[in-house]
């Protein structure tokens, strides 16, 4: 099928750097292209920013962090600020999802039924928590009064990755602001012209200047001098866990700042034949092709018990072969390309691995169109626990299909990988559900049901899927230190 380019006519408003509420050209002068991935083509130069541009915002954070007005400012105000971010995101709500496709590729749908409303709740749930954050009295021995405090940790560094620009600034952004810290974010070179926007958005709101900077680059130029910046005190990554290694080696080598990381996953899902046969066809389905396969938690590993295991398989296989790949700006697209040309040939070299491992390829494998970059939905059957395909990270509309007989065997061979991100079950049975949320070593357990957010409901991972939690109160224990206070009576 062919593939219609996108819409022209966006309008690209923000492209330099904001440091201390100021938009700057990098101090190199270099910018670099961010690409339309439904065209291959440019859409505009964005400012690389290098070591000296973060040195810039990193002083212009400390200022904020000590003598400016912010550590000044009541809690309830910090709350208000907010609050009128949100409006405003949800003010441009559709401007901002344009842009999101148009960078990102994703449907333009997914962008305003799914990232839009999520951010938007993200900034207003830790709106609610800044004047909510509170320590504790201390019954100690002895004649003494003792309490604690929770402070703001000081400058955070923040890098996001591509998948979700919006929503992985709003999960950064959230309890740090709400607990008085002050930003440098570094956006994902491949999708930065939104997070540019929401920091204009966060200047209309009136966040005083240098709270919020960001500085778009380069992983090696503006992220790695983020990460090993004597003066950062926190650093935050969502991304690869190969990238997340260097950024905690870089953060221990420095000043042995704090440390948070969401990083890879490969997520069992496991359907057993007692299961709602029409809800688990669908939500295993869209566990893994929603945005493009693009997802950390995507069910990559679905397990299906050998009793429906030629119905299920039928079934998702005709999904894959109905679904609409194509221009993100028509509404009736359900895929958009992947990210990037590195993106597009790191999917398609996995599918190559299936094919020579031995994995049955059932439907796709291909190319769509002949520009831009739009993979086929495809699905592998007869994967084997030890293929690359079943052991490694795909981030991509690739599904692998595995058989199980019972319970304890699906349950080891979920455990058998690296990652401990997400999982899934489906089944009737009240005890399966229950064995199987237990034994998995998962941060994140679904029971007939997938990929269900709430900026209330934490989410991050075990073994090398990361360190922390995103979202819900237990994001704010990263953004903040604990102070003990004792007082003779």
């Amino acid at each position: 099928m062919a593939v219609a380019p996108s819409p022209a006519g966006i309008e690209i408003k923000y492209k330099k750097a904001l440091i201390n509420g100021e938009w700057t050209d990098a101090a190199s002068g270099k910018t670099f292209d961010t690409i339309n991935p439904a065209t291959g083509e440019p859409i505009c130069g964005v400012a690389e920013c290098e070591k000296a541009d973060v040195d810039m915002a990193v002083k212009s954070a400390r200022r904020a962090f000590e003598t400016g007005p912010w550590p000044k400012m009541n809690a309830s105000d910090r709350g208000r600020l907010m609050y009128k971010l949100a409006d405003l995101i949800e003010k441009n709500m559709e401007e901002l999802a344009r842009l999101e496709s148009l960078d990102n590729g994703k449907p333009i749908a997914d962008s305003m039924a799914a990232d839009l409303p999520l951010t938007i709740a993200c900034y207003r749930y830790y709106a609610g928590w800044a004047d909510k954050v509170h320590g504790k009295t201390i019954p100690v021995n002895g004649p003494f009064h003792c309490y604690t405090r929770h402070e703001p940790v000081g400058v955070c560094g923040q890098i996001i990755p591509w998948n979700f620009p919006l929503l992985m600034q709003a999960w950064k952004w959230g309890p740090a602001l709400a607990l008085g810290n002050t930003i440098v974010l570094k956006p994902a070179e491949q999708t930065p012209l939104s997070a540019l926007y929401v920091a204009q958005l966060a200047m209309e709101a009136g966040y005083p200047a240098g709270v919020i900077n960001v500085v778009p680059g380069m992983g090696p130029g503006a992220g790695a001098p983020i990460a090993s910046h004597h003066d950062v005190d926190k650093v935050a990554f969502t991304g690869s866990t190969e990238v997340g290694h260097l950024i905690m080696e870089a953060a221990a080598k420095s000043n042995l700042k704090r440390v948070s990381l969401e990083l890879g996953g490969k997520s069992p899902n496991i359907v057993f034949a007692d299961a709602d046969m029409d809800a688990a066809v669908d939500g295993s389905f869209f566990a893994l092709f929603f945005n493009q396969g693009q997802c950390c938690c995507a069910g990559s590993r679905l397990f299906v018990e050998e009793k429906i295991h030629g119905e299920f398989v039928d079934r998702l296989v005709a999904k894959a072969k109905a679904r609409k790949v194509g221009d993100p700006f028509n509404k009736q697209t359900e895929q958009g390309p992947q990210v990037s040309d590195e993106q597009f040939g790191k999917v398609m070299g996995y599918i190559e691995a299936g094919q020579k491992e031995g994995a049955k390829m059932l439907c796709g494998g291909g190319r769509v169109g002949d520009k831009g970059y739009f993979i086929q939905p495809t699905v592998f059957d007869d994967v084997k626990d030890d293929m690359k395909i079943a052991q490694e990270e795909i981030f991509g509309p690739v599904m692998s299909v595995l058989k199980f007989k019972d319970m304890d065997e699906v349950v080891q061979r979920s455990n058998r990988t690296a990652y401990g991100l997400a999982a899934a079950v489906w089944t009737k049975d009240i005890q399966k559900a229950l064995r199987i949320s237990n034994g998995v070593r998962a941060g994140t357990v679904w029971v007939n049901c997938y990929d269900v957010f709430d900026a209330a409901a934490p989410f991050g991972g075990f073994k090398q899927s990361g360190i922390g939690r995103e979202l819900g109160e237990y994001a704010l224990e990263h953004y903040s230190e604990v102070k003990t206070v004792t007082i003779k009576i």
